[in-house]
């Protein structure tokens, strides 16, 4: 039944459910009595919602706690092996995949290296490769961990590029920094990955994952607004103002920092990423005359150059080209956040990525100080600065959070199975006057 505003009722029960959800995710374990206030929703509301999830498993008693005078009050928690999720990071020197139970406690990972060694960066992204290594250890995950394919509620992949949909080919990827030319994915995982053809496939920016998981769990928490970045082989970045919601990827690498500059992988001349990204900032270190290690990849690379610039002992000097190139590094990057401060005015930039990891705790705040030259004065002395708290993980836990928000729109329920409206057309007024 549709009621005067727009909304039937299974739209009203999934909100509830949603919102009862949401509360025992974030703020949970929480009592019954605690969830009113917290959701907006009457206490009959709550009771009918909590009893629903409770008989599906979603929901089990976790304690008690002391009232007020009463009987101490049931505590409510989300089940954490009610459901899993995959998180899939297609990095720059490796695929890393990780099982989480609906709690994002990590069950099982694996990694499946990339291969550095081959001439042109572009054919260690070869789409076969990276897909056998997707369809390798998500089995793999899976066996480690004992979990059936069907308690999946999805697969969350993290990609270079950007992601357009199609309905005949589902998320098609173009990664042009990588050789990808609307790659369809999708389709392909589809048909390579052993999977039950009920669970869905969540594949996103890689920028955009890491910052849904930043949001949700990490530095940017609390904030209203945020752009966090993503530093790695190549730049990127994900500019949120939902709190909850997905956010945007930005292709904040290729801004134009220098007419006629140098050529970036993307083909175009003068992005931030052909002076900023790992891979072009190796490039002008070896360019000088510095010495990366031959045959490693980007990540032992760049501690190599870390190494060689701030050597830990008093045995050898810095490497004065190395210290040059990194110092040079920190002003393109600090006015690289200074566009993003002056397009945005976000509340927080977060850093993160693995070379993000590497360089920030060194050069943060130099950065920080190039972005206030470069930005106007007003959004630059309102925003913060910081770097992401999550690590090597952020992508795979943003990808694994893809699925995992999808579930909880739906208030926990998968999307093949939305129940059949069941309820008389009087129980819409009454549900209607219920949460409100």
């Amino acid at each position: 039944m549709t009621m005067r505003n727009g909304r039937t009722v299974r739209d009203l029960r999934r909100e509830n459910r949603t919102a009862v959800l949401q509360r025992l995710y974030f703020d949970g374990p929480l009592s019954r009595f605690s969830l009113g206030p917290a959701t907006g929703l009457s206490s009959g509301s709550v009771s009918n919602v909590v009893a629903e999830l409770v008989a599906e498993g979603l929901v089990e008693e976790a304690g008690s706690v002391d009232s007020a005078g009463g009987r101490p009050r049931t505590l409510l928690r989300i089940t954490p092996g009610s459901g899993c999720m995959i998180g899939v990071d297609v990095g720059e020197t490796r695929v890393r995949i990780e099982l989480f139970d609906l709690t994002l406690t990590e069950l099982a990972r694996t990694e499946r290296p990339l291969a550095v060694e081959r001439p042109n960066p572009h054919d260690r992204y070869e789409v076969g490769v990276v897909v056998d290594h997707v369809r390798d250890g998500i089995a793999e995950v899976l066996r480690t961990a004992g979990v059936p394919a069907e308690r999946l509620l999805g697969v969350g992949v993290g990609v270079p590029g950007i992601v357009a949909r199609t309905a005949e080919e589902g998320a098609v990827v173009h990664g042009q920094t990588i050789g990808w030319d609307a790659v369809p994915l999708e389709r392909l995982l589809r048909e390579s990955v052993d999977l039950p053809p009920s669970v869905p496939y969540w594949i996103d920016n890689g920028a955009k994952t890491l910052g849904q998981a930043e949001m949700w769990f990490g530095a940017g928490r609390g904030a209203r607004s945020a752009v966090v970045v993503l530093f790695g082989s190549g730049v990127g970045a994900c500019v949120v103002t939902d709190p909850m919601g997905p956010g945007r990827a930005l292709e904040w690498g290729h801004l134009t920092v220098r007419v006629r500059g140098r050529r970036c992988r993307c083909g175009a001349r003068g992005c931030l990423e052909a002076y900023a990204g790992a891979e072009a900032l190796l490039e002008r270190w070896r360019e000088a005359g510095g010495r990366p290690p031959a045959g490693a990849d980007e990540e032992t690379a760049l501690t190599a150059m870390l190494a060689a610039a701030y050597p830990a002992g008093a045995e050898t000097g810095p490497d004065a080209t190395a210290v040059a190139v990194l110092e040079e590094t920190a002003e393109y990057l600090g006015a690289g956040f200074a566009d993003l401060i002056n397009l945005f005015q976000p509340e927080r930039i977060l850093v993160g990525g693995w070379a993000g990891l590497q360089l920030g705790a060194r050069f943060l705040e130099t950065v920080k100080g190039y972005a206030a030259e470069y930005a106007l004065k007003y959004p630059a002395a309102r925003v913060g600065i910081a770097m992401g708290t999550l690590g090597p993980d952020a992508v795979t836990v943003g990808a694994a959070i893809l699925p995992l928000a999808d579930f909880f729109a739906r208030g926990g329920r998968r999307a093949e199975a939305e129940p059949a409206e069941e309820q008389p057309a009087w129980a819409s007024t009454v549900r209607e006057r219920a949460a409100h």
